[in-house]
């Protein structure tokens, strides 16, 4: 029997609308916490949900999976949480065991196979909402679009009760994802032309990573003058409307060469986006796909003579090839030194009734990062 109740942002159908409705809550087992939510970002990830560009394993299911607040129970037999810390959540779950974290590809956990499927990650097929007795998934174990949430302690990090919930959400995957994909998969270095391709909230972090990173040029790729604007405000060293003159810009400054790697970081990802940034690149150089698309589009549009003969790298990168259970620390650690920027990402805040407003303003081009806040 349900022991709570909380209100959620939840969609029943995909294609759909978020809806915010209250829901049964049961209290955490063993390895898990309930949390009261403080703050939530709004990552496109949970949009590709509502447009049906991702498919949930089951619905209705809570979106959401960025999220910061404060342990108010802890389940029996769980060790190492007490009632009152400060926690921000990984939206990839580390089980510390498996095969990839043990070689130190904590990104690649097995646990995260149930990511969409809404469910238990020791325990696949049972739920801790219901709405009228019957199931309600979480996105990525967590449903972080919620007053309250009840999450297994392989999503959950302890931090400094002094750094802003509003800026920790933001580690657990926006920043981890563009931070990493530059540093990480992109493996930018003193030096380097580097272009970003799609500066939202992810893309603006890749730009962070590859300053932090030592590149020499930056080469910002954005539609909207807005964002264009702010990433030369985080370090961009150029910013172009296209790809084209991007990629033109990157031969200027390498006697015609072109790019050391560029981050596909666009909100909905094609073949063509892909395409275009390896075409920028140079020989020897490295292309990183970080943004989603469609699940079911399976073509793209590579250059395959300039991908072999060119030896040219595509490398796909997922959270930025992070261990979140080291870099998340890690990053809170750079942002509380002043080496990278986290509240100058927070564009704008909602209560969760105006969910649909944060998604519609993102969608606009209006924020680097809405985030939904609960106090």
């Amino acid at each position: 029997m349900s022991s709570y109740t909380t209100r959620s942002a939840v969609l029943r159908s995909s294609p759909g609308r978020y809806e915010v409705l209250t829901l049964d809550q049961d209290a955490p087992r063993r390895n898990e916490v309930r949390v009261r939510m403080h703050a939530a970002g709004i990552c496109h990830s949970d949009d590709h949900f509502a447009t049906g560009d991702q498919n949930p394993a089951i619905l209705p299911i809570v979106g959401g999976h960025e999220g910061a607040g404060v342990i108010e129970e802890v389940g029996p037999d769980t060790v190492g949480y007490a009632v009152g810390d400060h926690v921000v959540f990984s939206f990839l779950p580390v089980c510390g065991r498996c095969k990839w974290c043990s070689i130190g590809l904590q990104n690649l956990c097995n646990l995260g196979q149930h990511l969409g499927t809404g469910t238990r990650f020791d325990d696949p097929g049972t739920y801790r909402l219901s709405l009228d007795d019957a199931p309600v998934g979480q996105l990525a174990g967590l449903g972080t679009f919620s007053e309250h949430v009840v999450v297994s302690t392989a999503s959950v990090i302890t931090i400094d009760p002094a750094i802003p919930f509003t800026s920790a959400c933001l580690t657990g995957c926006g920043v981890g994802t563009g931070w990493g994909s530059s540093v990480n998969a992109a493996e930018v270095s003193a030096g380097d032309v580097v272009i970003v391709m799609g500066v939202g909230g992810i893309g603006i972090n890749a730009v962070q990573g590859a300053v932090h990173a030592g590149a020499s040029a930056v080469i910002a790729v954005d539609p909207v003058a807005f964002k264009r604007d702010t990433a030369v405000k985080f370090g961009a060293t150029d910013a172009y409307e296209d790809i084209a003159q991007a990629a033109e810009r990157a031969r200027e400054l390498t006697e015609g060469q072109g790019a050391d790697s560029a981050v596909v970081t666009t909100g909905v990802a094609t073949g063509k986006h892909l395409g275009d940034a390896l075409d920028a690149v140079r020989k020897g150089g490295t292309c990183v796909a970080v943004g989603l698309g469609d699940t079911f589009t399976k073509d793209g549009d590579i250059n395959l003579h300039t991908l072999i003969l060119h030896q040219k790298r595509l490398q796909g990168a997922l959270f930025g090839q992070s261990a979140p259970m080291a870099d998340i620390p890690k990053q809170l650690d750079l942002y509380r030194r002043g080496y990278l920027e986290l509240d100058g990402l927070v564009t704008a805040t909602y209560p969760l009734d105006r969910i649909n407003d944060a998604f519609d303003d993102m969608k606009a081009g209006k924020n680097m990062r809405g985030v939904i806040v609960f106090d």
